[in-house]
């Protein structure tokens, strides 16, 4: 059957989920059923939400008992396309108190439908020839307001500091001083003369009719990666870009705005769906997320359920690479890889370009924890000039 599964986590002063979730089912589909003739009941059967599964954990919350329930809705009821399905899943609901969307799964005909990423895991190593550890990514800092030639030394510091990835800062739009088309010609030839597979990740940006033709253009002039604000566009802009084939270069999801409805821990979406699972059935490539180590911090379990939507393997869609982000600098390499993997990127802003030797002593301060931890060696251990002035900046772990 093509439906979607829906897994909702519910409060209720008197613990009564069993109409509380018929109550849902019914509501979100056909919108009765006991009063209608058994003749329509018969005809609006395959539109009829059913309540799957309902989990109480026994714990008490400000908002009364908690419980984690399922409804499948049948496909029948929407078409194909992710802002159908959330407005069927979760539009009215979600404006009804203490209720959170924590899952969506997809019947496999359905699934089928959305492209997930054209590159993934896989594709983003063979682009950048990186096979046996963490990537490591970082962040232009101070460039509003700045020309080009200001982000060439950026670029050129960061690359040459032994950086894999090099992104826009998500708030860098089209402006006189540095142009889309001028960034992307910029970081082609950049990367080109430093003979590295190294990626530039140019922020997308712009009004929604024109992306598509832009990042077309942006291909042409040699754009090796974009970086897209997908939740102020929404994800099925994502998608549309994702699908388009002749924009064949991956594409960065930034987690701005979604914030605004991912934070609550009673209400709204879990940050692992949207930032985990729907980036990626969207077609996202990488998806950055708040580690859990910095200023604006996720909670660790959430972070951790991010990288591991981000990954499923039962999910039919290629991997999308997590990118923990904020708060990172190099004595923190050993916690992530111990939390998040080979399969992971290490990003990096102010833990860059705060190094005391510069953007390029932070890359390689980076490069030297990364390899240390991938020989088994204790970072305090490593007798190299820009981890030991990292180390004495920063710190080491948390």
């Amino acid at each position: 059957m093509r439906e979607v599964l829906a897994t909702y986590r519910l409060f209720d002063p008197k613990g009564a989920f069993e109409k509380k979730a018929e109550g849902i089912a019914l509501g979100l589909t056909i919108g009765s059923w006991t009063d209608l003739p058994a003749l329509e009941q018969e005809q609006l059967k395959q539109h009829k939400g059913r309540v799957v599964s309902i989990q109480e954990s026994g714990r008490e919350t400000e908002y009364g008992w908690e419980a984690d329930i399922q409804i499948a809705y049948p496909a029948a009821n929407f078409s194909a396309d992710l802002p159908a399905i959330l407005v069927t899943v979760f539009g009215k609901l979600s404006l009804d108190g203490a209720v959170q969307l924590i899952d969506l799964s997809f019947s496999e005909d359905l699934a089928g439908r959305f492209p997930g990423p054209k590159f993934g895991v896989a594709g983003i190593r063979e682009k950048t020839g990186v096979y046996d550890r963490p990537l490591l990514m970082s962040i232009f800092k101070g460039v509003i307001g700045r020309d080009l030639a200001f982000m060439e030394k950026q670029l050129k510091a960061q690359i040459e500091g032994g950086i894999d990835i090099v992104k826009d800062d998500e708030i860098l739009f089209d402006n006189p001083l540095t142009p889309f088309e001028e960034r992307v010609k910029l970081g082609q030839r950049v990367i080109k003369e430093s003979g590295r597979k190294a990626l530039y990740a140019v922020n997308l940006s712009g009004r929604t009719s024109e992306l598509k033709e832009k990042a077309r253009r942006g291909v042409e002039l040699g754009a090796s990666a974009y970086l897209f604000n997908v939740f102020a566009y929404g994800l099925d802009v994502l998608q549309e870009l994702a699908e388009d084939p002749d924009i064949n270069v991956p594409i960065m999801a930034h987690p701005a705005v979604s914030g605004a409805f991912t934070s609550a821990p009673y209400h709204g979406f879990s940050t692992d769906l949207m930032l985990g699972k729907l980036v990626r059935t969207a077609g996202a490539d990488f998806t950055l997320f708040p580690s859990p180590y910095g200023s604006v911090a996720l909670e660790r379990s959430a972070a951790l359920k991010t990288a591991q939507m981000a990954l499923d393997e039962s999910v039919p869609f290629k991997p999308t690479f997590p990118v923990p982000s904020a708060g990172i600098h190099p004595g923190l390499v050993p916690v992530l890889f111990k939390d998040f993997g080979t399969d992971s990127i290490i990003n990096a802003g102010g833990g860059v370009h705060g190094h005391p030797n510069g953007a390029q002593g932070g890359g390689r301060a980076f490069r030297q924890a990364i390899d240390a931890v991938i020989a088994g060696q204790a970072i305090a251990d490593v007798d190299q000039e820009d981890l030991k002035m990292a180390l004495q900046l920063w710190g080491s772990g948390k």
